[in-house]
């Protein structure tokens, strides 16, 4: 769990650092330009890292799964050499669903507007700008992201479902809580996640403002990581111990 946690933390901080610098210097200054292949990389990075960060959640859940539903098996199962191939099968997963889109935008051509309708280089946004047929590529990268938030949110629901199933069958109350307490953080942040995503890419656009969109496109990218870090550590025991020695320590110098 701690070594998934890791990863997450890791891919949580490079998202942040895509968005978050470009969009305070933006505010703080008259200047809001980009180049256009800074907004390129922009676009690219986000969607490549989160979409890394859907499948990595899911990876999350199925650990979730073997902890509570096969514990003996647990250190047999996911072992070192698991891990590290489910990370890295998270990583080239994110690669291999985003290089498409962006090689398709490099071919696109741009003779009107340059400006973008957002605080950051979100894709529809951008390739609205062209002057080319947009359809097949606003289908495609629709097609793309419905399959990774689906499947992602399929192995997901799956897990959780054996989880609870498993949870329920337990005798002792005390033993149901802290069983589920072990997955709740994790099902606090995927429920984020997932529910703000599928609102922004996967359902249909019309109707919704772009002020909806841009607000949704922040808890995204900046409110969800940033409750992230409490989330898990205020939900952990050992954390939450750990903290308290640290303050009696503080206590007793001063």
């Amino acid at each position: 769990m701690y070594f998934f946690l890791c990863n997450l933390s890791f891919l949580e901080i490079l998202f942040v650092l895509t968005i978050t610098p470009k969009m305070l210097a933006n505010l703080a200054s008259l200047d809001k330009t980009i180049s256009f292949l800074a907004c390129a990389a922009q676009c690219y990075f986000y969607f490549f890292l989160g979409t890394t960060e859907f499948i990595l959640i899911a990876v999350m859940s199925f650990d979730r799964y073997v902890a509570i539903c096969h514990p003996l098996r647990y250190a047999i199962i996911v072992n070192g050499q698991v891990c590290t191939s489910l990370v890295l099968s998270c990583w080239i997963g994110g690669f291999l669903s985003t290089i498409g889109p962006i090689v398709l935008f490099f071919q696109l051509t741009f003779c009107g507007s340059n400006v973008i309708d957002h605080f950051f280089c979100d894709y529809a946004p951008m390739i609205k700008l062209s002057c080319n047929d947009i359809q097949f590529i606003l289908a495609l990268v629709s097609v793309l992201s419905s399959v990774v938030l689906l499947s992602s949110l399929a192995v997901t629901g799956v897990s959780y479902l054996y989880i609870i199933a498993t949870i329920l069958r337990m005798h002792a109350a005390k033993g149901r809580l802290k069983t589920f307490s072990t997955c709740a953080s994790h099902l606090t942040v995927a429920s984020i996640f997932y529910g703000s995503a599928i609102f922004m890419y996967s359902l249909p656009s019309q109707g919704r403002s772009r002020a909806v969109q841009k607000a949704i496109a922040v808890l995204t990218a900046v409110v969800t990581p940033l409750l992230n870090p409490f989330i898990y550590t205020l939900r952990n025991e050992k954390v939450k111990e750990a903290l308290r020695d640290c303050l009696k320590r503080l206590t007793l110098k001063l």
